[in-house]
């Protein structure tokens, strides 16, 4: 998901009741919850689509989910410190716990795999262990929904409690609820409508049932079929329309696009992150490019070009 999502999430559960537990415990939901995007620092040494192979790994995987909580907690444990021997420590500030702390930063960082996981992009949550990709197919990566739902609830509850209300968590603690109910709405909603495809002509082994931004109620279905694939859209209210049974070929059979690949760092790892990748072959090249994203304005992020080698 976007940081804006992933720190409203932090800021939720700590307006919830969490905030209470140790000095400094915000920043440590916050931080937390969007610490594993360390790695798109990649994006400032990694040229192409280079990035593609390393994003939403390591810095998602089990150790990481172990170690940076405890890098947080040192450094929220030590400006505690540094600030009380100059004097400078904010006197309402509670005292500070450095296992809660951990236990905070944990949760903000646990939380964002979470969410990663529930979009399309895919995520390797078992890295360095395994490399497979996981796919929750739940919520588009930027969900004005989410958005609004923490939002909400983390500025009522704030308003809250600066007006001394009685349980200021309350609408924090509400947001959350209802987050997880539409998610779990989302959840059935991309089951369903994979189900129904995967029985629909041409009854294809492959099928990615894609979220779409705002109407969380219709679906973009992507299919794959042998060397065939196509797509039509589905709606909770209307059901499938326009199916083409047919598809166009993918053209990932092309002996060539293995041989051009070899040693292309680009080619290498944007084949290693494609889900469903196509192939265009052109006059200049071959030109890769995934499903998912063909007709996404972000898609030019998403392709990578390749030529005969001299």
């Amino acid at each position: 998901m976007d940081n804006v999502t992933h720190s409203l999430i932090g800021a939720a559960l700590g307006q919830a009741g969490l905030k209470r537990r140790t000095g400094l415990a915000m920043p440590a939901l916050i931080i937390g919850a969007n610490l594993p995007d360390l790695d798109a620092s990649c994006f400032l040494w990694l040229d192409g689509t280079e990035h593609l192979g390393f994003r939403r790994g390591i810095t998602h995987g089990p150790p990481a989910m172990l170690l940076l909580p405890l890098v947080l907690a040192g450094l929220l444990w030590g400006y505690d410190r540094w600030q009380t021997r100059r004097g400078t420590r904010p006197e309402g500030r509670l005292p500070v716990s450095f296992a809660w702390l951990y236990i905070l930063s944990l949760i903000g960082c646990i939380s964002h795999p979470l969410f990663d996981w529930f979009n399309n992009y895919g995520i390797r949550l078992l890295e360095p262990f395994s490399s497979r990709w996981f796919y929750g197919d739940t919520l588009f990566i930027i969900d004005i929904w989410v958005l609004a739902m923490l939002g909400l609830g983390v500025w009522q509850s704030r308003r809250r409690e600066r007006d001394g209300a009685e349980r200021p968590a309350r609408p924090a603690r509400a947001a959350l609820i209802a987050l997880a109910g539409y998610v779990g709405l989302n959840m059935v909603l991309s089951q369903v409508s994979a189900d129904l495809a995967r029985m629909r002509e041409p009854y294809p082994a492959t099928v990615v049932s894609q979220p779409v931004p705002l109407a969380f109620w219709r679906r973009e279905i992507l299919w794959r079929s042998g060397d065939r694939h196509g797509a039509y859209d589905w709606s909770l209210f209307g059901g499938a329309k326009a199916v083409d049974v047919q598809g166009r070929p993918t053209n990932m059979a092309d002996p060539r696009i293995t041989a051009w690949a070899k040693g292309n760092a680009g080619a290498e790892a944007f084949l290693f992150w494609s889900r469903m990748p196509l192939a265009e072959v052109g006059p200049k090249g071959i030109l890769l490019t995934d499903q998912r994203f063909a007709q996404s304005p972000a898609r030019s992020g998403f392709t990578v070009t390749l030529k005969p080698k001299p």
